[in-house]
């Protein structure tokens, strides 16, 4: 016998069917599907279709649950744990977590989480933190005088007259009873709740503040120190409407559009500006002059355009 003698057994493996390769292949031009008939066509599922009446997919009950949100463990076992000991991958010196675990090369991958299983002995002590493990792989390696800390707190092993779900968890009904039991008798009385104290309806926020200060006062100080609340205030009397739009309140340099419409306008109407291009280097001179304010606020930004073109006196 030599290797090249080597062969499969008859009829063990077969040539692919090969359809639609020409008259000599035996399946050239309708490809197996013969001639005229609903199942020559295209788009033809005859199989799930029964005339009419409810299939029999439908008709049979269905059973079990796939949950959406299931975890995949990677397992381990205590003999490629004590393999892995033996030949000096791990050590005792260090605890042991599922990253530890792939990086000595124990494990390929982590997955959700890691499960120590199996029974045996485990010759070197070993301080391991996994996501589960069995009673058997606890007991071998606390054996080694080693220990096993499970990291998984939904997990919670059946005590002996508990009720236990297919996940292997006990269930809430259990966990509540549970607790209620180890519960004290006595309950310290409930301390009584202080009276809840109505508040007065808030107010809209109004572009003033009590004492007659407009709240654009500060912000517009920042650029001009002297800035007089009676000008501001008439500014913003002059915007109106339209600083109790969030969009129209402040003012985007980095959108043409807008800086066109305050040329056309404020800068044209008001200032007296009619050349477009001088107007527009005198309002891109006030984006650059307010730069460092993220938001510029539009009553800002129109003070400094009158304070440079010495107009404040209009407002």
């Amino acid at each position: 016998m030599r290797l090249n003698e080597l062969s499969d057994n008859d009829g063990a493996t077969h040539r692919k069917k090969r359809i639609g390769r020409g008259i000599g292949s035996g399946k050239g031009k309708t490809g197996g599907r013969g001639v005229k008939g609903q199942k020559s066509r295209s788009g033809v599922t005859v199989g799930g279709f029964e005339g009419g009446q409810m299939p029999i997919y439908m008709r049979l009950p269905k059973r079990g649950f796939n949950a959406p949100n299931s975890k995949t463990y990677q397992e381990l076992s205590i003999a490629n744990l004590n393999r892995a000991i033996e030949s000096g991958k791990i050590d005792g010196k260090t605890d042991l977590d599922a990253a530890a675990l792939v990086e000595a090369g124990v494990i390929r991958r982590a997955k959700d989480g890691v499960r120590l299983i199996g029974t045996g002995k485990v010759s070197k002590a070993v301080k391991l933190h996994v996501s589960g493990a069995t009673k058997g792989a606890i007991a071998a390696v606390e054996a080694a005088k080693g220990s096993v800390t499970v990291l998984d707190e939904d997990t919670v092993y059946r005590k002996k007259g508990e009720k236990q779900d297919r996940s292997g968890k006990v269930s809430k009904a259990d966990k509540k009873a549970a607790k209620a039991d180890a519960a004290p008798a006595e309950k310290a009385p409930k301390a009584e709740k202080p009276k809840a104290v109505k508040k007065a309806p808030a107010k809209k926020a109004a572009a003033k503040k009590d004492d007659g200060v407009s709240a654009y006062l500060e912000p517009t100080q920042q650029f001009d120190a002297d800035a007089d609340n009676a000008v501001v205030t008439k500014i913003e009397k002059y915007l109106g409407a339209s600083l109790k739009n969030k969009d129209a309140k402040y003012v985007s340099c980095s959108d043409e559009t807008e800086l066109d419409t305050i040329v056309k306008g404020f800068m044209k109407k008001k200032m007296g500006i009619d050349d477009k291009d001088t107007a527009m280097e005198k309002v891109k001179a006030v984006c650059a002059e307010m730069k460092p304010m993220r938001m510029k606020n539009r009553v800002t930004f129109y003070y400094l355009l009158a304070k440079n073109e010495g107009k404040l006196g209009e407002f």
